[in-house]
Order: C-alpha cells, then sequence, then structure tokens
C-alpha cells in the first residue's frame, strides 16, 4: 500500500509536470501544482481540478512558496532553448531563487525534496556517453547560459542544504523528453520535426545534421522521477535519466517523414551558438540504485506523439 502524501509539482501544468500530477492523484497523494504558466497550461491539468485532492496554485517559485507539503518535485523552469532564452534573466531566477525558496520550504516542513535538473550541465561534453561524475564543458557567456548555469548553481544549493541541513534531496539530471503535452510551438527537435512535417513544411536542421542527441519518452521519464523521489540510497546524489538510444538528426528527420507519411524535404540551417554535439547518458546509476531503465523505444513512443499533435493541430486549425 502507498504512503499517501501532501506533494508540491512545481511546474506542474507543464509537460511532464502535468503527467507526473496525474500519476501522483494516480497512486492517491494529494497534489499542489504551482505553476505561473509561462509555458505551462491550465489545459494540461484541467481533467484534474474537480479532483478534492489536487489544487492548483498560480505562482511564481521566484518568490517564497508557503504550503504544508511532505514531498517536493521542483519542474519549474522553462527547458527549451526557444522559452528560456526569450528572457534569461527570469530564467536564472527561477533556476536559482526558485530553488533557494523550495529549499527553504523543505527545511520548513521536513520535506525531501527532487530537482529536476538537465543533461545541459553537461555542456558540450567531451566526454561521451555522460556519467555522473564528469564536471562538464560549460560556456558561462553563451546564450544558453542562463538555463545551463542555472542549473548548475541549483545543484550546488541541493548539496549545500543536505551538507548544512541534512535537506533529503533528489537529483535528476533528465535528458531529451519527449511525448503526448508537448506545446506545438515548444521549439525542440522532436515536436519541431513532426508538426513541420504534419504540415507539409520542410524540416529544419541545423548544421550538418550528424549532432546527436537520446531520447526518453514521457512515461518512462516520470516513473523514473517517482523512484528516484523514493529511493533511500540516492540522497544527494546526481542520477542521469533518459534513453541511451543515440540519433543523429538526420536518423531522427528520416523516421518522422516515414512514420508521418510526410513529402516534406529538409531545410538546413547554421547550427545555433553552443549546440552541443554529443548526447548520451550513462545510465548505470540509475539502473543499480532504482532498477530503472527505458522501456518505451523511439518508434513506439513517436507514434502516440505522432497521434497527439496531429489530434491538437487538428483543433488547432478549427479554432482558427
Amino acid at each position: 500500500m502507498v504512503d499517501k502524501k501532501r506533494i508540491l509539482v512545481t511546474g506542474g501544468a507543464g509537460f511532464l509536470g502535468s503527467f507526473l500530477c496525474g500519476r501522483l492523484l494516480g497512486e492517491g497523494h494529494h497534489v499542489l501544482c504551482l505553476d505561473n504558466l509561462y509555458t505551462g497550461s491550465i489545459d494540461n491539468v484541467r481533467g484534474f481540478l474537480d479532483n478534492p485532492r489536487f489544487q492548483l496554485m498560480q505562482a511564481d517559485v521566484a518568490e517564497p512558496v508557503s504550503a504544508s507539503v511532505d514531498q517536493i518535485y521542483n519542474l519549474a523552469c522553462a527547458a527549451s532553448p526557444v522559452h528560456y532564452q526569450s528572457d534569461p534573466i527570469a530564467t536564472m531566477r527561477t533556476n536559482v531563487l526558485g530553488a533557494l525558496n523550495l529549499l527553504e520550504l523543505a527545511v520548513k516542513c521536513n520535506a525531501r525534496i527532487l530537482q529536476a535538473s538537465t543533461s545541459e550541465v553537461y555542456g558540450d561534453p567531451l566526454v561521451h556517453p555522460q556519467r555522473e561524475d564528469y564536471r562538464g564543458n560549460v560556456s558561462i557567456t553563451g546564450i544558453r547560459a542562463c538555463y545551463d548555469e542555472g542549473k548548475r548553481a541549483a545543484e550546488t544549493l541541493f548539496y549545500d542544504y543536505n551538507r548544512m541541513y541534512g535537506t533529503q534531496v533528489r537529483i535528476a539530471r533528465i535528458f531529451n523528453t519527449y511525448g503526448p503535452g508537448m506545446r506545438a510551438d515548444d521549439g525542440r527537435v522532436v515536436s519541431n520535426f513532426v508538426v513541420q512535417a504534419l504540415r507539409g513544411e520542410d524540416l529544419t536542421v541545423y548544421g550538418d545534421g550528424l549532432q546527436t542527441r537520446s531520447f526518453c519518452y514521457r512515461d518512462d521519464l516520470v516513473r523514473g522521477l517517482m523512484a528516484l523521489m523514493n529511493c533511500e540510497e540516492a540522497n544527494a546524489l546526481p542520477v542521469n535519466l533518459g534513453n541511451p538510444g543515440e540519433f543523429t538528426m538526420l536518423e531522427l528527420a528520416s523516421l518522422v517523414l516515414d512514420m508521418t507519411g510526410s513529402t516534406s524535404g529538409l531545410c538546413f540551417q547554421p547550427l545555433p551558438q553552443d549546440d552541443p554535439v554529443q548526447r548520451r547518458p550513462d545510465i548505470g546509476r540509475a539502473t543499480s540504485l532504482l532498477g530503472w531503465r527505458p522501456e518505451i523505444g523511439l518508434r513506439d513512443g513517436l507514434s502516440p506523439t505522432i497521434r497527439y499533435f496531429t489530434e491538437k493541430l487538428g483543433r488547432l486549425a478549427v479554432a482558427a
């Protein structure tokens, strides 16, 4: 039997946060969803609003948070370059002040807290695949630094609160994740390719398309977050969560075109500044500590994702 808890999910109206809220409600927990709706949407949690164990709070984690909770999942922060670069100062405030405010709440409530960190802490890695003991190759002057360095600073705060106050902290370094619930204008490669293919537009490929990413399906990732939160041996240890399957952008484009039946071509654009050349997680720690590994391959995960965007674009066309 699952011990019922009061759980705060920040960024809970976003792509991953809303799915996590649903999973937690399904286990019988009371869920407080906090979101400033910058990239999240009430539509993502509309199905929970009548649930007496769910509460939506529109607020910003950069301001102090008041609540009585047992666990905190901090998923607050725009995760795609398009959105986090549009206001880099707000991105840094969300990452650093948000982490500080939530850690203060965790101390006050004696709550366990999980930080949704990112593979971006590794920057443009010189080590492949990336293990948790790799310190990264990150530019502090580039246009991605607000996110990369913001997440690195947040991790530092988590480790320091653990050392100074004994706070129970969990750190998930999340690699590229996709699935139903993404925004059509999310700006990340899976949503870009699928939306462009469905619209009959050429797929935008940056650079030569030979840079690689590893894509984890939403359900696998959220299952990993929950396993990490509840693992006693994972205190203050960064844990990579991602799918170690590695694909070039050209391979992904070809697969999306094949699965959508699109006749779109490819449009090559210059590689964005500081865009990583390789990205692939070593998930040995997640496997040994959590007994976790992804179960859904890219093709199997793209099928429901394409169906979701097909329906979503149809609704948008009718609304227009």
